[in-house]
C-alpha cells in the first residue's frame, strides 16, 4: 500500500505512525472537550489518556511479539520497528487499563465516570488507527476478487482494515448517543467492550493473518468471546445494582 508518507532529509514519516499520532490528537481533543462539559479537569483526563496510550502501545506490542515469537526470535531488531505495524488491541487493553486505573485511583478520580467519558473517543481513535493499518499493509484479510490490491502480497485481499474502521465509527456514534443521554456509571465503557469484542469476533472470519488455534477460532476470537461475556455480565450487574 503506502507505508511511507515522505522523507525529509534522514527522517522518514511512516503512514502507520502518522495515523496513530492523528488518532491520539483527535481522541485527546474530543475527550478534553467532553471533560470540560462534564466538569472534569481536562488536564487530568489528558494525563490519563497519555499514560494509558503509551502503556497500551507497549502492551499491544508485547502481546503481538509474544504471539509471533518465532518470527521475532529470528530477527530481534524487528521488535522495535513499530513503523512495520504489529499491535494487539487485547495486549493494549490489559496494560493500558492497568496503568490508567492506577492513575485514576492515585488521583482519587471516579473510575467509571472517566472510563465512560473517554470510551467513545477511544473507538474513534481506533477507527483512525485502522486506516494506518491499511496504508501500512498489515492486519490484512483473506484473498478475494472484490478486495483491495496489496502489492506486497501480490493479490487482492479483503480490506478488513476498512471494515473494522467503519464498524468502529458506528460504535463511536452508538456510544456518543448513550453518552448524551441519562446512563449509569460504567454502562458506556462496558458497552464499548461488548461492541468491540463482537466486532472483532466477526472481522476475524475475514482476517488472513491470524491462524486458527481452537475449534475453528483464532486466538482473538476466543479472547473476544471472553471479553464479550465479561462485559455483558458487568452490564447486567450495573443495571441490577442501580435499579
Amino acid at each position: 500500500m503506502h507505508p511511507e508518507v515522505c522523507t525529509i532529509g534522514p527522517f522518514t514519516i511512516y503512514s502507520y505512525g502518522l495515523m496513530l499520532a492523528l488518532a491520539f490528537v483527535v481522541g485527546q481533543y474530543l475527550a478534553s472537550r467532553q471533560a470540560r462539559k462534564e466538569k472534569f479537569n481536562p488536564e487530568a483526563v489528558f494525563n490519563f489518556l497519555f499514560l494509558s496510550v503509551i502503556s497500551g502501545i507497549a502492551g499491544a506490542r508485547i502481546f503481538y511479539v509474544l504471539e509471533n515469537l518465532r518470527y521475532y526470535l529470528g530477527d530481534p531488531l524487528e521488535i522495535i520497528m513499530f513503523q512495520h505495524g504489529g499491535l494487539s488491541w487485547f495486549g493494549g487493553l490489559i496494560l493500558g487499563a492497568c496503568c490508567g486505573l492506577l492513575y485514576l485511583k492515585r488521583k482519587g478520580m471516579p473510575i467509571y465516570r472517566v472510563l465512560d467519558l473517554v470510551a467513545p473517543f477511544i473507538a474513534l481513535s481506533q477507527a483512525i488507527g485502522r486506516i494506518g493499518c491499511l496504508l501500512n499493509g498489515c492486519c490484512y484479510g483473506k484473498a478475494a476478487e472484490w478486495g483491495f490490491w496489496f502489492p506486497e502480497k501480490g493479490e487482492f485481499l479483503i480490506p478488513t482494515q476498512v471494515c473494522s474502521s467503519l464498524a468502529l465509527i458506528l460504535i463511536f456514534f452508538a456510544l456518543r448517543f448513550m453518552q448524551e443521554r441519562p446512563h449509569k456509571n460504567g454502562e458506556i465503557f462496558f458497552a464499548y467492550l461488548l461492541l468491540y469484542s463482537l466486532k472483532r469476533f466477526f472481522i476475524e472470519f475475514w482476517r488472513g493473518d491470524n491462524p486458527v488455534v481452537l475449534r475453528g477460532m483464532t486466538l482473538f476470537q476466543i479472547l473476544s468471546v471472553i471479553v464479550f461475556f465479561l462485559a455483558l455480565t458487568k452490564l447486567v450487574i450495573i443495571k441490577k445494582k442501580n435499579g
